[in-house]
């Protein structure tokens, strides 16, 4: 998808000194990138190992995956690896779904979606009748139309405005950019394609994939449906490899990575980036920094008050999603689970208008459920117990709300009674539970309320607030979900290759700029 060119000018100088904060998927790029380039790159992570958000945890001696769970756009990874000597198929087992999702309204009614879009349209025919399954092909037809029409023009260039995203297009490019439909809300678009109500609530829920609400968002994130039909992929041991096999390419490109490293503050001198500073103290001069955290996160001042204005805050009402989750090691029976299972609840929309408005936990909750020990033909678990990862949207209050022991204990009641409802029977135990509330992501993730994909994507202008890579101070980069193109791994990961563009690209154009020289105990590690 993104092939950056990230070749240094030929010179003598000493390689320039870049600092990435944050080892998720865009600062691992970031990093991959920079040091192919010539860069001396130090990688500060404050958790023990790489990942971010797409972190594991240990449930009864068993490792899971806590963080997203599909993988997508491949080709992103394919070039990233393929820029630097190597190939992904040699550091990961990678295998395509066949069944992209099954979901339950009850116990009755099921619907698997599959790789094979013909499929999924007989599949739809029987759930729902010719008439939807024909609506569901055009509705595939738009998505793709949506992603063309953007792919290069937006999500591959450096923070595109509305004016230059029509200029990009040019003449030829107008029919397709005029078919995103920015100004229709998704949920109303859905409903040109389909009568069923049930099916406008599955299409519908490809918006909260960055965050959002269907009945808030532009109709253009029906493109997450194509991004899903062009392939998902299966990455054996989870979705934590990935970030251990980036970790490991920068590392073989030169990178030096640091974990339980946390940077404290980011240090200004003559209006530019000098130096980053770690928790214990030491200081290390730079002269770049790549920010992988989230960009409330430098508007607040976690990382000092030289970077506030590096970026505009993000205000409390504009966040993304939060999220409840259970991990889990349990029994199963009755409902036969796909890697991938989404249940939904009877009240789409009070489900957002509980998280949005009245910002509470959901009264209808929908449920998604990653079987991880399961491959996507629903093939039985294994062993008597199996890893589960379930989620429920919430909302991102997480700094300023804490929900009281009996408001998770009802929203879990509400989950898996939802489940039982539609089949599937979970047999629980204390010791091998995990929850995280939107207070704990918070936590991990400062400055975000628990937000898990940045700024929300609701209305047109939405998509074209986030930052692009370069902040407003000199020197100061950024990457991650929070800035442009947005959420999710391969969006994440573009956001890593056009921050490294950008420093390059910034580099070549001061050929003689050497390191800022640092005094005062400054480490030159």
């Amino acid at each position: 998808m993104l092939r950056a060119s990230t070749t240094i000018p030929g010179s003598a100088l000493p390689s320039p000194r870049v600092a990435v904060i944050g080892a998720g998927i865009g600062g691992l790029v970031a990093a991959v990138d920079l040091a192919r380039a010539g860069f001396e790159v130090l990688l500060f992570e404050q958790a023990a190992g790489p990942g971010g958000k797409m972190r594991e945890v240990e449930i009864a001696g068993r490792r899971m995956n806590a963080g997203p769970t599909v993988f997508t756009l491949r080709q992103v990874f394919d070039e990233l690896f393929e820029d630097a000597g190597e190939r992904l198929e040699d550091r990961l087992s990678l295998r395509p779904a066949e069944v992209l999702a099954r979901h339950a309204w009850d116990a009755e009614h099921r619907l698997d979606l599959y790789a094979d879009l013909e499929k999924s349209a007989a599949a739809i025919d029987r759930f729902a009748g010719s008439a939807e399954a024909q609506g569901f092909l055009r509705f595939a037809a738009q998505a793709r139309t949506i992603y063309a029409a953007l792919e290069r023009s937006f999500m591959r260039s450096q923070r595109p405005s509305p004016w230059g995203l029509v200029r990009r297009a040019g003449l030829r490019g107008m029919p397709g950019l005029l078919g995103i439909q920015p100004f229709t809300r998704l949920w109303d678009a859905l409903g040109t394609h389909f009568r069923d109500p049930r099916l406008r609530q599955l299409f519908g829920r490809y918006a909260t994939y960055c965050g959002s609400s269907p009945f808030q968002s532009p109709a253009t994130l029906m493109l997450v449906a194509h991004v899903e039909q062009a392939g998902v992929w299966m990455i054996e041991g989870g979705m934590h490899r990935l970030a251990a096999a980036l970790a490991g390419l920068a590392g073989r490109l030169g990178a030096k990575l640091r974990y339980d490293a946390p940077v404290a503050r980011i240090v200004v001198r003559a209006g530019r980036v000098a130096a980053v500073e770690l928790k214990d103290g030491e200081q290390i001069a730079v002269s770049a920094v790549v920010s992988n955290a989230d960009n409330n996160a430098l508007a607040t001042g976690c990382f000092g008050p030289d970077v506030t204005a590096a970026v505009r805050p993000t205000p409390p009402g504009s966040r993304s999603l939060s999220a409840v989750t259970w991990n889990l090691v349990a029994a199963t029976r009755g409902f036969p689970l796909a890697h991938h299972s989404v249940f939904f609840g009877g009240d789409y929309a009070g489900e957002f208008a509980d998280i949005f408005q009245h910002r509470r936990l959901p009264a209808a909750p929908t449920v998604y459920v990653c079987a991880q020990d399961r491959s996507d033909a629903a093939t039985p678990a294994d062993a008597a117990e199996e890893r589960l990862l379930c989620l429920v949207n919430a909302p991102p209050c997480g700094d300023v709300q804490r929900f009281a022991t009996a408001e998770i204990e009802q929203c879990e009641s509400r989950t898996f009674e939802l489940l039982a409802q539609c089949g599937l029977h979970v047999t629980r135990r204390a010791d091998a539970t995990q929850v995280t509330t939107p207070v704990d992501f918070h936590r991990m993730f400062p400055a975000t309320g628990g937000a898990l994909y940045g700024p929300a994507s609701h209305g047109w202008m939405a998509s074209f607030t986030r930052p692009g890579s370069r902040s407003r101070i000199r020197g100061l980069y950024l990457t991650g979900g929070s800035t442009h193109p947005g959420p999710g791994v391969p969006m994440v990961a573009t956001s890593g290759r056009l921050a490294a563009a950008s420093i390059v690209a910034d580099f070549a154009s001061i050929a003689p700029y050497r390191p800022v020289a640092m005094s005062g105990g400054t480490s030159m590690r």
